[in-house]
């Protein structure tokens, strides 16, 4: 009884054997798993000598046999391929950035209003280079008084002074002056025609001897230009009245107006 006991237990050893075996990749799991299996048999007390003695060869022939099988060469583990790296998201440096964003910020500040002398001179400029020459309406000279804001304009025949502070920026007029007559024909000229505000005089004139000149319509302001070297410059008309309206505004006077809302109002009249 007790042998048949121990051919039991034998057989689901050598049955443990073999499976690890199966592995051939883990020899030291089946060495372990011999000795486990001589320590059980060591444990059998109740075991004979002659069976022990032909257990352990049977466990000999049975380690030659797993040593002869571990040996055998077996096709190698192919590696498992790494995964494939994620795409990297596009990212713009933030330098790229702030340079691009450089540009467009720029564009998006508006431009400073220009200032009162900086006008100034851009209409003493004009006057001086876009002057008559028929020797009677010619731009001599051409000055600015900040205290009176008188701009004072000086031809052949005597001087202006403009009251800035007392124009209505919202009356510019543009038209056709033609200086000349049947006998002496002369160039067309451009006049702009500024109106003064109730109650004040939009100029003075006096003649060569610095005498007032009663001839002279004291409430508007015309300054003339050159009808030839005007149209040298595209939106000449357009140019100069935004100036004067600028300066107007700035020097005192009665400042643009939108007359009609939902409508520009007339850059040209």
């Amino acid at each position: 009884m007790q042998h048949g006991n121990w051919d039991f237990k034998w057989s689901r050893c050598e049955k443990k054997m073999k499976c690890l075996a199966s592995a051939s990749w883990c020899r030291f799991g089946i060495v372990a798993a011999c000795i486990w299996s001589v320590a059980l048999l060591g444990g059998v007390s109740a075991c004979s000598k002659q069976d022990l003695r032909q257990s352990a060869r049977d466990l000999r022939k049975s380690l030659a046999k797993l040593a002869a099988g571990s040996d055998q060469p077996t096709e190698p583990v192919q590696p498992a391929p790494p995964p494939e790296p994620a795409a990297k998201a596009k990212t713009t440096k933030p330098a790229s950035r702030a340079k691009a964003a450089q540009p467009a910020a720029q564009a998006a500040q508006p431009q400073p209003e220009p200032t009162q002398p900086e006008l100034v001179e851009y209409l003493h400029g004009k006057l001086l280079a876009l002057s008559p020459s028929d020797g009677f309406n010619d731009n001599l000279d051409v000055t600015f008084d900040p205290s009176t804001t008188a701009f004072k304009v000086r031809q052949p025949g005597g001087r202006c002074e403009n009251f800035l502070n007392a124009l209505d920026a919202n009356s510019i007029v543009w038209d056709l002056f033609d200086p000349g007559d049947s006998h002496n024909p002369r160039e067309q000229l451009l006049r702009l025609t500024v109106s003064s505000m109730s109650g004040k005089a939009a100029r003075t004139c006096y003649d060569e001897g610095n005498h007032l000149d009663k001839d002279v319509n004291p409430n508007r302001a015309r300054f003339l230009f050159s009808t030839s070297k005007a149209s040298e410059f595209p939106d000449f008309q357009d140019e100069m009245t935004k100036a004067f309206k600028k300066l107007i505004a700035l020097s005192g006077g009665v400042p643009e107006k939108n007359l009609f809302p939902g409508r520009e109002p007339n850059r040209r009249r």
